[in-house]
């Protein structure tokens, strides 16, 4: 991957504490110098995955941009909870679009600071899975196509969160939403639906994809500044898990991130021009189980009996990906 790799030993944990290594050593959320982008005062949930990953996300895209960017927001959670009228926790310029056109909006203002020749401005857009791979689809996909200087952030917590916890198209197979009830043979959400965004981004063959967890934050950081490097369109979609639609301890939201890397049910990678340029690897190979668990949404799986059959088919997808993206050492690519 293109950055440092650092230790756990030298920093005291897997992600922030960074204040323990030299200053040029240090992730941008370690530096006092941070922009603060979502500040204090937002009402997330306690535990939020999308809180930190967009915090981590426009604190590196600010210090690449110097400081001079413009971000375009999708309603969802990460809306709902950051703005509520009148107040705000943005301290950057920060524009709302409705819950499908945020990349329209994005693209919009880019082409507005072409025109106004103000190149040193860039522009995010900002979504969850809901207005990324459901409702904003065709808009996204046509800043994709038109190649517009745009990144787009995607904030995957696998469904409709904000509104009460219903299935996306990014939902996993057999979890349990308020629209996939744990009914009839086949409980929870159905296999062989769904959308792989990031993939659907490689096929348009824009300039730079890349997947990212909040567990990992140099990683997520480094894929971010290498994404505000170029001119173009550019997407990462970041896994951000969700305590109450997953039903797990508000305390476990980065060790649910780094367990679905780790399983390889999330695979973590880079692409640029459609093709894969750099994987993470999986530090040590976890049976889906131990990511399963812990979540209610999954709960089902295990009581009153195990459905083993169901776990083996999440196995297979998890393995599956180990083999196409190369995940294990060794593996093939």
């Amino acid at each position: 991957m293109a950055f440092q790799a650092i230790k756990f030993y030298q920093t005291g944990t897997f992600t922030v504490g960074n204040r323990l290594l030299d200053p040029e050593q240090r992730s941008v959320q370690a530096d006092m110098a941070r922009t603060n982008a979502l500040n204090s005062g937002h009402r997330a949930c306690q535990g939020c995955g999308e809180a930190l990953g967009a915090r981590y996300a426009i604190d590196a895209a600010m210090e690449a941009a110097d400081g001079q960017l413009i971000a375009v927001n999708a309603t969802g959670c990460l809306e709902v909870f950051s703005t509520p009228y009148p107040e705000t926790s943005w301290q950057i310029p920060w524009i709302h679009s409705l819950f499908g056109n945020a990349a329209a909006v994005a693209t919009g203002v880019a082409a507005a600071l072409k025109v106004k020749q103000q190149k040193k401005v860039r522009v995010v857009a900002q979504g969850g899975d809901g207005g990324t791979t459901d409702i904003g689809f065709g808009c996204l996909s046509g800043m994709f196509e038109r190649n517009d200087d745009v990144l787009y952030i995607c904030y995957d917590n696998e469904g409709y969160m904000n509104t009460g916890g219903q299935r996306s198209s990014a939902t996993p197979p057999a979890a349990r939403t308020a629209t996939t009830p744990v009914v009839g043979g086949s409980p929870g959400n159905v296999f062989g639906q769904g959308k792989n965004l990031p993939e659907i981004a490689m096929a348009h063959g824009i300039p730079y994809v890349a997947t990212a967890t909040v567990a990992d934050l140099r990683d997520l950081e480094a894929k971010v500044r290498r994404a505000m490097e170029i001119q173009g369109a550019r997407y990462i979609h970041i896994l951000v898990p969700c305590p109450l639609g997953w039903g797990t301890a508000s305390h476990d939201t980065i060790r649910m991130a780094r367990l679905a890397k780790e399983t390889g049910l999330f695979p973590v990678f880079e692409a640029e021009w459609g093709e894969l340029t750099s994987r993470l690897t999986i530090r040590r190979k976890t049976p889906v189980e131990e990511y399963l668990k812990p979540q209610k949404r999954f709960a089902h799986l295990f009581q009153p009996l195990p459905e083993l059959a169901i776990v083996a088919r999440l196995q297979a997808l998890a393995d599956r990906n180990i083999r196409k993206y190369g995940l294990v050492e060794g593996g093939a690519s």
